[in-house]
């Protein structure tokens, strides 16, 4: 490619980050709610806020009645954490990795909780042989790679009779494809991925085989306040119907409701995933017309439809920074290189809160960022 054409059209939100995401489309923030700004939390109005943004997190994700959910500190990071040092240790842990945030659950769980886990890799854009999985122990790993583009393609591989539970870290899968809950003990995610919400707020799903545990077995190290979920051998139940572990936002709180409120509108579910489906089909077209941008997870069957990650031809890490920084200058793309600790490339977010119009007019933005970097 030679010729630099300057596109007639930008995207009308060039909002392409895989976190935190493309609010949803017509949000503004004096459409949120404010009664509940200003009033504790556990105020009637704070607890039914908080209790209402679990009714519609249930609905939309059509999380059946036998697992509960909780809103807790430190967005997903905080409640994967939370999770392995509250129920890891009473048996054997596996942990699959294929991207950075799975090799951070590596090192919780070697090196902090000292648990001798089991490792099975991948390399970027890849995800391990799942056949290998071992489910006499406790099993964690991340539904879809955020920073390399490859999930798992289902949750068949997992046994209904498996011995140990199984962690998921589905932050950027919840509300984007359909989770067999069945086969999950324990799944955490933020509002701020494919809700387009805001981060600092974590949630924690429990399904009954975790409960079990948590109401079972005692860790053998201590554990901060912020992490306790039991009280006197029980559950404590009040986290999840809205009486949170520590002070949450209640304007983050009113952001995750906006933002449910409007997939409830789209027809729930489905229409999230429509949405993600259109945006992720509509780059494949663009990656397909280019000879020099590819899918750096190749098989279509684990590609994400959320955070795809794409190779670009010759390109290190300093041409990754310069084409960003170009579509950025432009206003025409604003966070699409890659993740740091990925291969070089780009990442484009086609998550439910993107318009597909937007993704479809970045094609000739990527063209010309190329065109004007090839013939600097």
């Amino acid at each position: 490619m030679t010729d630099v054409t300057y596109p007639a059209r930008k995207p009308a939100r060039p909002f392409f980050s895989s976190g935190p995401c493309a609010k949803p489309p017509g949000y503004a923030p004096e459409k949120l709610a404010t009664e509940s700004l200003g009033r504790s939390h556990r105020a009637k109005i704070g607890k039914s806020r908080l209790q209402y943004s679990i009714d519609l997190m249930r609905e939309v994700l059509q999380l059946p009645e036998t697992h509960r959910i909780g809103i807790v500190p430190g967005s997903d990071t905080g409640a994967f954490e939370m999770a392995m040092w509250t129920m890891l240790g009473a048996r054997g842990v596996t942990t699959l990795a294929w991207e950075s945030f799975g090799e951070g659950w590596v090192t919780d769980a070697a090196k902090q909780l000292k648990l001798d886990p089991t490792v099975i890799r991948a390399d970027y854009g890849q995800v391990p042989d799942l056949s290998q999985v071992d489910f006499t122990t406790d099993v964690l790993f991340t539904w879809n790679g955020t920073t390399s583009g490859a999930r798992v393609p289902n949750a068949d591989w997992i046994p209904a009779d498996r011995e140990g539970l199984t962690f998921a870290d589905a932050t950027s899968a919840v509300f984007a494809y359909d989770i067999d809950w069945s086969k999950i003990d324990v799944a955490t995610f933020s509002w701020q991925k494919v809700l387009g919400g805001e981060g600092g707020h974590g949630v924690l799903i429990l399904g009954p085989r975790a409960v079990e545990r948590l109401e079972t077995y005692t860790p053998a190290w201590p554990l901060p306040k912020v992490f306790r979920l039991v009280s006197k051998g029980k559950l404590a139940e009040g986290v999840f119907k809205g009486e949170t572990i520590n002070t949450p936002s209640m304007l983050a709180v009113e952001d995750a409701i906006f933002a449910l409120e409007w997939a409830k509108g789209l027809g729930g579910l489905a229409g999230l995933q429509a949405r993600s489906n259109a945006n992720a089909a509509a780059l494949d077209k663009i990656v397909a017309e280019r000879s020099w941008l590819g899918h750096l997870a190749e098989d279509e069957a684990t590609r994400s439809k959320t955070s795809v990650c794409l190779t670009v031809e010759g390109a290190d890490a300093d041409f990754i920074k310069q084409f960003a920084g170009l579509l950025e200058k432009e206003g025409a793309a604003y966070d699409v290189a890659g993740y740091r600790d990925a291969p070089a490339g780009l990442r484009i977010w086609c998550g439910a809160t993107v318009d597909t119009a937007d993704i479809e007019a970045l094609g000739p933005w990527l063209d010309w960022a190329y065109a004007t970097l090839k013939s600097a």
